[in-house]
């Protein structure tokens, strides 16, 4: 059971002070928020390729790295980060070779229904009024991805204007950046 190995392990983590190395505000110190992609590739690699210690960033993660509404948990994460936490520039960084890429929604229903969840199930997500085949969806290119998920930062009516969105694709295999969209202005 992974949950008792990580236990375990947490006591002598504790017990031994390696926690200390780590303290820092919960303040980010390069006023920055980070939204990428959950992906276990990137756990490590990306903040080493982006030259991020803890407690420089604000960092995000949900499939994709992606905005898929306005409403959703991510923006709202992102404005707290803006308004209470003082963040001052916004990364939006997805990555090559997503799982999120093409990703066919009724693959993920036949998954889900071979562990269990019914078809009435999946009905009653439909009958609360969400799309669930376009909820499950990924995209078409992690450029359209990350382009939509910044135009949607930048339209939406909470977000301050004057707070650069930068759009990012990172390799998860070298680590390099590749600049989608500079949110700076003129």
């Amino acid at each position: 059971m992974y949950l008792d190995t990580i236990l375990d392990y947490n006591q002598q983590f504790v017990g031994s002070n390696q926690h200390e190395p780590y303290k820092t505000s919960k303040l980010p110190n390069h006023k920055c928020v980070v939204l990428t992609c959950m992906d276990t590739r990137l756990v490590e690699l990306l903040p080493a390729a982006m030259n991020i210690k803890n407690g420089d960033v604000k960092m995000i993660k949900n499939a994709g790295g992606m905005i898929t509404s306005p409403y959703g948990s991510g923006v709202r994460s992102l404005l707290i980060a803006i308004h209470v936490l003082q963040a001052e520039e916004v990364l939006i960084i997805g990555h090559k070779d997503c799982g999120m890429q093409q990703l066919d929604p009724s693959f993920v229903m036949k998954q889900m229904k071979a562990k269990g969840i019914t078809e009435e199930e999946i009905q009653s997500v439909t009958d609360d009024g969400i799309d669930v085949e376009e909820w499950l969806a990924g995209f078409e290119t992690v450029e359209e991805a990350v382009t939509n998920s910044v135009d949607i930062l930048r339209t939406h009516p909470l977000f301050p204007t004057a707070i650069p969105v930068h759009g990012l694709v990172i390799h998860p295999e070298s680590g390099e950046l590749s600049i989608v969209t500079r949110g700076y202005r003129q």
